[in-house]
């Protein structure tokens, strides 16, 4: 959509609205309807649509109300108003989509009961992707059918009409959407289990990977997109550092059609004008950008994936041949193949990425290391990832350590920074941690003090290796370490207080001495059974 614009009478005022906590509680309250009828994929896509669909009719409604407001100021007389509330430009150059009659929800909700819900929502779909080329394809008509019991769909269109996404406070319709969304998205997951991580990166680890890029500007390209979550945090990371979300152009691929559909949808939601392709598809056999060459590489793909279009002549594999049986390093090595000269890449990995010598992966490692493409490896707490219990780690590539001119960066040719976080972050409940803002902004400052960026000299920040938490090493270090990466090769262990190690040597002395009486006690019961075994007579 085109970038929104100001009119005489200012950008359309907010209606007084639901908070997005409340608007999430209403909300929630429709999955659970739902999910008695629909498989946990489908019914995700049903409440996201719906979600949708509600979205863009407030705004659009919110627009026309703002519209009629400034139409009445400017003196133009009533009778002439319709004309220029059907004007399309109008709403589309305030970043709105346009929403036919039919679609719009007010409409929905007055001829439900009587006309049949399900055919209006699918219409409704219908005609919103024909009156908005980026939506193309892309909302579900999944409304009218016989498993879909049509007197609780028209129970929740009434439900969902009580939540307005029109602002909260300060915030704009779209941020309160945005959150509503992410907040879906994350509880979906987590209701999958496993299959959940398909979509979705917690937000946490999405965060760190964009604090440390910094895509300010440029392409970004995603290979296993999911639900565009790594878009969609790179543009806050943009306006939170007071830049401009269009100086991005956002290239992703997803191989699942609905979580390519959820993508397109969040990116919709978030103002993103992104680059989808025009279907969803296998990133490895049908690469849908070939000729990209990327800025900033995000991604988290599925780990060790065993069954992947592996074709061993693939121009990509430079670096060797990944084995059959999993694909971290066709990752990898197709992540490598779309960073241009100087692009760089954060790629969420199972830890046994770090280290494994199956199957030739320990020479592709050699070889990446060698290549001098390796800047900096992170070693993550565990428990971030609540779909899957297997350890992860976060690889940073870099086609370009040198000092590139005027970036006056910090010359790391020949150096890979290893970041030890295994001990970071907090439990939010029994079973998940998040890294904090305190861990995220310690992680990525090390980060860029040891490149010397920008950020990192205006915060007056230097590099220095701190012994438990990260250290700089050289290749002729990596090499004596067999080029495996595991940070805690590296960093050794945190240095200890004074006091903590008098602590630690009385606690010693004390078990000690406890150990020394149970052995004595041992050796009491021994002598005990052996005079009771001599007494037997065998």
């Amino acid at each position: 959509m085109p970038p929104a614009k100001r009119s005489a009478g200012g950008q359309a005022e907010l209606f007084s609205a639901s908070s997005a906590k409340e608007i999430r509680d209403i909300l929630w309250k429709t999955a659970d309807k739902l999910r008695g009828s629909l498989d946990a994929a489908q019914y995700k896509e049903f409440v996201l649509g719906l979600i949708f669909l509600k979205y863009v009719s407030d705004a659009f409604e919110e627009r026309r109300t703002a519209l009629a407001k400034e139409l009445a100021e400017e003196g133009i007389a009533e009778e002439r108003q319709e004309d220029f509330l059907e004007d399309r430009d109008e709403y589309t150059g305030h970043n709105v989509f346009w929403v036919p009659e039919e679609a719009r929800w007010s409409w929905i909700a007055a001829h439900a009961k009587s006309q049949g819900v399900g055919r209006l929502l699918d219409d409704a779909m219908d005609a919103i992707m024909r009156e908005n080329a980026a939506l193309t394809g892309v909302l579900p008509k999944i409304f009218n059918q016989d498993r879909v019991d049509q007197k609780v769909l028209a129970g929740l269109v009434d439900l969902i009409s009580d939540a307005r996404f029109s602002g909260d406070g300060d915030k704009p319709a779209q941020d309160v959407l945005g959150e509503v969304y992410e907040y879906f998205l994350g509880n979906f997951a987590r209701a999958e289990g496993k299959r959940g991580g398909e979509f979705y990166t917690p937000r946490s680890v999405v965060q760190l990977l964009v604090e440390v890029l910094e895509p300010y500007e440029g392409r970004v390209y995603d290979p296993c997109c999911g639900s565009g979550g790594m878009f969609v945090q790179a543009g806050k990371f943009i306006e939170a550092h007071a830049g401009n979300k269009s100086d991005i152009s956002v290239f992703g691929q997803e191989l699942n059609e609905r979580t390519w559909r959820l993508g397109k949808m969040n990116l919709a939601i978030h103002g993103i004008d992104g680059n989808l392709a025009a279907r969803w598809g296998d990133t490895f056999a049908d690469d849908r950008h070939p000729d990209l060459k990327a800025d900033f590489v995000l991604a988290n793909p599925p780990f060790n994936i065993k069954d992947w279009a592996r074709n061993e002549y693939d121009p990509r594999w430079k670096y060797g041949v990944p084995p059959k049986n999993n694909a971290n390093y066709a990752w990898l090595q197709h992540i490598i193949s779309k960073l241009g000269e100087r692009g760089t890449a954060g790629v969420v990995l199972a830890n046994g990425s770090m280290s494994s010598q199956q199957s030739g992966e320990g020479e592709i490692r050699k070889a990446l290391v060698e290549a001098d493409l390796v800047a900096c490896m992170i070693a993550l707490p565990s428990q971030l990832f609540r779909t899957t219990q297997i350890p992860a780690c976060l690889w940073f590539l870099a086609k370009d350590k040198t000092p590139q001119g005027g970036k006056r960066l910090t010359d790391r040719r020949g150096e890979v920074l290893f970041i030890d976080a295994r001990d970071m972050g907090e439990m939010v409940d029994r079973t998940e941690r998040v890294l904090t803002d305190a861990d995220i902004a310690k992680i990525s400052g090390a980060y860029h003090a040891w490149r010397g960026t920008t950020s990192a000299r205006e915060a007056g920040r230097t590099y220095a290796d701190e012994a438990g938490f990260c250290f700089s090493a050289d290749l002729e270090t990596v090499r004596s370490h067999g080029y495996v990466l595991t940070p805690g090769r590296y960093v050794g262990a945190a240095e200890t207080e004074e006091e903590d190690a008098e602590a630690v040597a009385e606690k010693i002395a004390t078990l000690t001495e406890e150990l020394y009486e149970l052995f004595d006690k041992s050796d009491e019961l021994a002598k005990t059974v052996r005079e009771q075994l001599g007494r037997i007579d065998v």
